[in-house]
């Protein structure tokens, strides 16, 4: 609204699952729900964007304390001090070890390497909700045991160009590793599937644009291409992870929000995410959401998850 939108719909529509009710978050049940507790989110940053709208759902109860370690706005941490709950953003797009790489935009990707900078910390976490899955469609030189193993694009003369989808099969199955095999980790942990992006014609460095104001209905659109075998992945490499953590009593959550946002294309900041006068890499985001909105939902969810 501040940068100029016009609608306001995108604000009021509702997922309605089939035979059952989806009652609208209670923040106070909530924070009763998670007292003495905390909450990680790992991940890229629509796991930010998520928590960033649990944050204001909460306001309605409180305000947290800002209690970072750290200036870097990639690690946060929220205190919630009537209610000694404490929630935590841990940036980590790619789950595993990542280093930028040259030329610039290129990353080099160690499979087999969960990122120490979420590793180190989250053992002390009740709750982690693990969120990845844009960042790998980025250029990147693939290693695993300390050897370059390939490249997810043709990119340099005799390195052998890999599937799309090795590193993030790779990646979330390192991660559910780290996380099964610490010693010390007693939480839950959910994962977030895949919220696809509403690019319409063009992508985001394309001119592509989403300028929808309504939902699309049920048949309108189909669920295909990048983000369907990024879904199949990320449910594939939990199941196994989920039989893997029965034998340590983990307890391991499946936060599938990717139906209920496939049909919301108006959700989206669009051109609206910033002064029509600034300089935007990402100049219309359809892959992010407004707040309030859509994204709303998954604390809805979360709600419905911790409660049974």
């Amino acid at each position: 609204m501040k940068f100029g939108r016009p609608d306001t719909d995108y604000l009021k529509w509702r997922w309605k699952p089939k035979n059952c009710d989806l009652p609208l978050f209670d923040p106070l049940e909530f924070l009763k729900i998670v007292r003495g507790k905390s909450m990680a989110f790992v991940g890229d940053s629509l796991g930010r964007n998520q928590m960033q709208s649990l944050l204001c759902l909460l306001a309605r109860v409180e305000y947290p304390k800002d209690v970072s370690y750290t200036s870097d706005e990639n690690f946060k941490r929220w205190s919630y001090t009537s209610y000694d709950f404490t929630v935590a953003s841990f940036w980590s797009p790619f789950l595993v070890k990542a280093q930028d790489a040259i030329p610039k935009g290129l990353h080099n990707l160690y499979l087999d390497k969960p990122d120490s900078r979420w590793v180190k910390e989250i053992e002390k976490f009740d709750y982690v909700i693990m969120s990845a899955g844009n960042w790998f469609s980025r250029p990147a030189m693939l290693y695993e045991k300390g050897q370059l193993i390939g490249s997810n694009y043709y990119l340099k003369e005799r390195v052998t160009v890999l599937t799309e989808y090795h590193a993030p099969k790779k990646a979330f199955r390192t991660a559910f590793r780290a996380l099964v095999k610490m010693k010390g980790f007693k939480g839950t942990i959910f994962l977030r599937t895949v919220a696809p992006s509403h690019f319409e014609n063009g992508q985001w460095n394309t001119g592509g644009n989403c300028v929808r104001t309504a939902p699309f209905q049920g048949n309108e659109i189909r669920f295909k291409g990048y983000d369907l075998q990024i879904y199949k992945i990320q449910t594939e490499e939990f199941r196994k992870a989920e039989r893997d953590a029965r034998r340590r009593k983990l307890k391991f959550r499946l936060l599938d929000v990717t139906r209920a946002m496939l049909l919301r294309p108006d959700g989206h900041p669009s051109r609206y995410g910033h002064w029509l006068e600034e300089r935007i890499t990402m100049y219309n985001d359809c892959v992010h959401w407004c707040l309030p909105g859509p994204i709303d939902t998954w604390g809805d969810f979360l709600l419905q998850m911790l409660k049974t």
